[in-house]
């Protein structure tokens, strides 16, 4: 239902995602990366725009203490004086909230357009992936054998078109192989079809991270404690996302510190992200876990940038500025029109 939504931003973003592709010799993760960069440098001016709204909130925060004390628990008087503080001040109600559902919406188009490449990249039709998917999943013998033997024991709805990209590139087609004569028969024209957008060259989309098939960003890292002997090198993607937020996240931290040295230390939370995101990469395709890697890298850098250059003590300093020249420019036209009353009285 949610894909069906984005699919208004997704098609477009797709075909930005395939020309890139297209320079890149039909790299994955080269378009993954660019397409990132763009999408970021795109929305600086939000991020701007966001960091503007919370100077302001700090700045009129000294009157909305004074409000608090004054109203105390009316509420609506409370709201009132607030929408009228806003509106006297210049103050936008909802400037830190546009910025953050833009990237939210974005975000989430990005997932399904990395979840589903041949979908929004290829031109396949989402039909042929469904009905591979449901015919498997609601047979009778699809059980733990078949999981193992195709791969998806840990594949979902969200997931199965990374995994069925996976599976027509084993050997071949692994479908004809793994499953039975009459299972295949029913989903065999739906993987002629996607076999057949995956050989042209114009369509064809490479999935290997630095051209190594270990690294392939369509299959899922498992994660194993039995280090020595079940280590795969896909475990470089869940820990290059979690080192990768890990630096973001102590250069915001520092930033942090440098703009405001007496806020409270965030290491609990800077330390928890990066956690969350090492344990989820081994739930989830390569290819997502890449994406994690290029957007804390590429997007925490740009961000961590626009807090440096447009901190709250800077900015906040510079409304500051602006207020005092207005004040100036006012005394100072005040002070015109007495010289001039006062001439006119002598003359």
């Amino acid at each position: 239902m949610f894909q069906g939504l984005f699919n208004i931003i997704n098609i477009p973003l797709g075909y930005v995602m395939r020309f890139l592709a297209g320079i890149f010799n039909n790299d994955f993760a080269a378009a993954v990366a660019v397409f990132t960069l763009l999408i970021n440098v795109v929305l600086i001016p939000l991020s701007i725009k966001s960091q503007k709204s919370s100077v302001q909130q700090m700045r009129i925060k000294p009157k909305m203490d004074e409000l608090r004390k004054k109203y105390g628990d009316d509420r609506q008087k409370m709201a009132m004086a607030q929408q009228e503080l806003y509106q006297q001040e210049g103050v936008s109600m909802s400037g830190g909230c546009l910025p953050m559902l833009i990237r939210l919406a974005l975000m989430m188009s990005i997932y399904w357009l990395i979840m589903s490449p041949f979908t929004y990249m290829a031109g396949a039709d989402a039909k042929n992936i469904d009905n591979i998917y449901s015919k498997i999943t609601s047979a009778k013998e699809y059980n733990d054998e078949y999981k193992d033997a195709l791969g998806w024991d840990k594949v979902t709805t969200n997931n199965k078109e990374l995994a069925i990209i996976g599976n027509l590139r084993e050997d071949g087609n692994i479908f004809e192989e793994v499953l039975s004569p009459d299972l295949y028969a029913e989903i065999k024209p739906d993987v002629e079809k996607l076999i057949e957008i995956d050989n042209d060259n114009k369509t064809h989309i490479n999935f290997d991270l630095f051209g190594n098939k270990d690294l392939d960003l369509t299959k899922t890292p498992k994660f194993s404690f039995n280090i020595f002997k079940e280590a795969q090198l896909l475990w470089l993607i869940p820990i290059g996302a979690f080192l990768a937020q890990m630096l973001t996240s102590l250069i915001s931290t520092k930033i942090n510190k440098i703009n405001n040295p007496e806020a409270p230390s965030m290491m609990g939370m800077m330390l928890t992200m990066p956690l969350i995101s090492l344990f989820i990469g081994f739930g989830l395709p390569g290819g997502v876990g890449f994406y994690w890697i290029c957007s804390s890298l590429i997007g925490g850098l740009i961000q961590s940038g626009v807090q440096l250059w447009y901190g709250p003590n800077k900015m906040l300093a510079r409304e500051r500025s602006k207020e005092l020249l207005k004040q100036c420019d006012f005394e100072a036209k005040q002070l015109d029109k007495f010289n001039n009353t006062d001439s006119m009285i002598k003359d």
